[in-house]
């Protein structure tokens, strides 16, 4: 079996797979890189425990990371674990894409594994959204080239800011408006934000086609805002939660010896 892990700036998500591909459960933690390597430990531990599955039949390990203060811990937790190195995503790993970019160690790993899933999953060219701490918007062509992207401020970090710099304005929760037009100050923030962000997409995808005129263009959205907001689009919009998992999975059997 396998174990995937991305570590976001704000949650860690695990994937457990079996031979067949099959995601046994994906589970979410904390990020916080002040643990050790044995808390990690406990931690995955603890989730194995939880979904009822044995930790001893993991036979290999893949590693994601946007948060370089945690990789040495991660990656000495994974291997006292499962008696392994997890497979790291970064320089000189095999992952399919010709990467257009003058200097490709600034691009994300996540960045990289979405990538790969979504052209394993849509026609080209692929659009990817991923819509977690930050929203991240990444290109690739027909042959498997990622062109490049966009990077706004998440929808939570958007949220988050509104209010703590207007003292008037309470901090609120993401969630579905109930109307356009909000009726209180609640509810305005709540329509602003996700109307607003749903907007913003809608204006980058019509754009985007500019960019490749008499093509279809696929997009594809991921992370934990993204099923609040793609709804509220008006271009289509594919959401996929496990599009970072599945590319962990390609990128793991692309370089597996």
């Amino acid at each position: 079996m396998l174990l995937a892990v991305g570590v976001g700036n704000m949650n860690t998500s695990i994937g457990l797979f079996d031979k067949n591909k099959t995601l046994c459960f994906l589970a979410s933690l904390c990020t916080d890189s002040r643990k050790t390597a044995d808390q990690i430990c406990l931690d995955l531990m603890n989730l194995f425990n939880l979904y009822q599955y044995s930790y001893k039949s993991v036979t290999g390990a893949i590693l994601c990371s946007v948060v370089p203060p945690l990789n040495f811990m991660m990656e000495k937790a994974l291997t006292r674990l499962f008696g392994v190195p997890p497979m790291i995503v970064g320089p000189g790993i095999k992952t399919g894409l010709r990467i257009r970019l003058p200097n490709q160690s600034q691009m994300g790993a996540d960045i990289v594994a979405n990538a790969v899933a979504a052209l394993e999953k849509f026609p080209p060219p692929v659009m990817t959204i991923d819509m977690g701490t930050a929203t991240t918007v990444g290109v690739i062509t027909e042959d498997r080239t990622y062109e490049g992207g966009l990077l706004l401020p998440g929808v939570q970090v958007s949220l988050e800011a509104l209010s703590r710099r207007a003292a008037q304005l309470p901090d609120i929760s993401l969630q579905h408006p109930k109307a356009l037009i909000g009726k209180n100050t609640e509810e305005c923030m709540r329509s602003g934000i996700v109307y607003g962000s749903a907007g913003m997409l809608d204006g980058i995808i019509d754009r985007m086609r500019d960019e490749f005129p008499g093509r279809n263009l696929s997009v594809v959205a991921t992370g934990g805002a993204a099923p609040v907001i793609v709804r509220y689009c008006r271009n289509t919009i594919i959401y996929d939660k496990y599009l970072l998992m599945n590319g962990l999975w390609n990128i793991y059997q692309r370089n597996k010896i």
